[in-house]
């Protein structure tokens, strides 16, 4: 019984493997230079066969290192964050680091809690896709020299390197290809804009721009910025105007699903009735029926990047980027719901 209870030591691998406690450590550490594959096997069957479990915390005070990041999300249920948080992972799995996802669910109080949890918890750096709500707490953090990378946000009067999708551009190209289709009555609906989300904010902006340059006028009653609940509401509203909207973009994939299920409801056929495309690639756009038309953001690029750019941070506290905010270009993947 004593046995079990007690701790299982590095000494103990090493007396089991008949190898120097510094062996054992330059294993565990993967400094494989100079061990044959013989020793390397012994090891690995004492540490199987004693069920040695390395000191996690112990190792972490003595590097000064818990090879860990916290990825604090906005909204998980966005199909771009779930996307994100793969590539980031994959990045950070290769370089040796774990990573701690927490999701915000664009409450600023919610964020803030994990960030003092996970600050708490000793990460070595932080990516966070930033409710907008904790400026002093964002500072604070800049202050320290904390290594962070924001996602998807800027946030005014914070120098945080920041990866962005180019909004503008994502939109522009959504009534671009709407025009060429023949569409002069073009609407945008997407979720609140209440706490300056930036990417809502940027893509109201192409659209309005992308509308002016193709010289067709911009009727306000033609976009909705709306609590994710209120969505189909204001679809009815839009489609009930004297002369509705012959296409709508929306502005990310949750107002997307609410759209398509407001059109299945109401009998409202795609394309026949209403054009439809979507911000956001969602994994069901190309065998839904009819197949969607979206505009992808390079999900995988963008995540990777912001890993890179935040362990660079993390193992040269000086390291300084030509850029501090990153912009990636969008692509039209035409289908058939325009």
């Amino acid at each position: 019984m004593e046995r079990i209870m007690k701790a299982i030591t590095i000494s103990d691998v090493a007396k089991q493997a008949n190898v120097s406690k510094s062996t054992v450590s330059q294993y565990l550490n993967k400094r494989y230079d100079y061990m044959s594959e013989k020793t390397k096997e012994r090891i690995s069957q004492a540490i199987e066969e004693l069920g040695y479990q390395p000191n996690i915390v112990a190792r972490s005070l003595k590097q000064k290192s818990t090879s860990t990041i916290g990825v604090i999300v906005a909204n998980i249920l966005h199909a771009f964050s779930t996307q994100v948080i793969r590539a980031i992972e994959d990045i950070c799995n290769e370089q040796g680091f774990h990573i701690i996802v927490c999701n915000a669910d664009d409450e600023p109080e919610k964020e803030k809690n994990y960030i003092e949890m996970l600050t708490a918890k000793q990460v070595d750096g932080l990516i966070i896709f930033p409710t907008g709500g904790n400026i002093d707490l964002y500072k604070r953090m800049m202050k320290k020299n904390v290594p962070l990378v924001f996602f998807d946000r800027v946030v005014e009067d914070i120098e945080a390197s920041t990866i962005m999708l180019n909004n503008e551009s994502a939109t522009k190209m959504a009534v671009e290809h709407l025009v060429e289709k023949g569409y002069e009555r073009i609407g945008i609906m997407t979720t609140s804009i209440s706490r300056n989300v930036t990417p809502r904010i940027e893509r109201i902006k192409g659209y309005k721009k992308a509308l002016q340059e193709n010289n067709l006028d911009s009727n306000e009653d033609y976009i909705r910025t709306l609590d994710l609940h209120h969505i189909q509401d204001g679809l009815k509203q839009m489609l009930s105007l004297d002369f509705p909207p012959q296409a709508i973009i929306a502005g990310n994939d949750l107002t997307l699903m609410e759209i398509l299920k407001f059109t299945k409801e109401n009998n409202i056929s795609i394309p026949e009735d209403l054009a439809l495309i979507g911000i956001d690639d969602v994994s069901f756009a190309s065998f839904f029926t009819p197949e969607l038309t979206t505009i992808a953001q390079p999900t995988f690029e963008m995540g990777k990047r912001a890993a890179e750019l935040l362990l660079n941070k993390i193992k040269d506290p000086d390291y300084q980027e030509e850029t501090k905010v990153h912009r990636f270009e969008p692509e039209l993947m035409i289908r058939n719901s325009c």
